[in-house]
Order: C-alpha cells, then structure tokens, then sequence
C-alpha cells in the first residue's frame, strides 16, 4: 500500500507537503505513510481514493484497476 501511495502522488507530481495539506496533516506524519512506519486510517485511506480518484482497494493492493467504484447517490 504505501508505494502505490507514493507513486499515485510522484505520477500526479504532487509534494508530501502538498498531500498532506490536502489531509489537514503535517509533511512528517504523511511521510509515515509513505514509508510505512504508520498505517493510514480508513478515512484517510478514502479521503486518499478521492483525492486520486482510485478505489481503495487500489491502494492496499487489493487489485489492480485504479477505477473508483460508482459512489452512493
């Protein structure tokens, strides 16, 4: 999970600093996510899916395919 975190945020040319502002964190403790010192919460885990708009079970390397899954209406 934490190299596809890394990798979705390197594709999307995105800083640590940039990401975490967006998950109202500080750079230190995202980079803990990345290298997988600390496990992101669920909600961190979705506010991440949307930010890159990949399903969650992309991040945790449940599969492959980024598409996220339809949201609820």
């Amino acid at each position: 999970m934490y190299k596809r975190i890394r990798d979705l945020r390197n594709d999307a040319g995105l800083t640590q600093k940039q990401v975490a502002q967006y998950l109202k964190m500080s750079q230190t403790g995202y980079s803990k996510y990345e290298t997988g010192e600390t496990t992101p919460s669920i909600t961190v885990l979705c506010a991440l899916a949307d930010y890159y708009h990949v399903s969650v079970d992309y991040l945790m390397e449940r599969t492959d395919i980024k598409i996220p899954y339809p949201k609820k209406i």
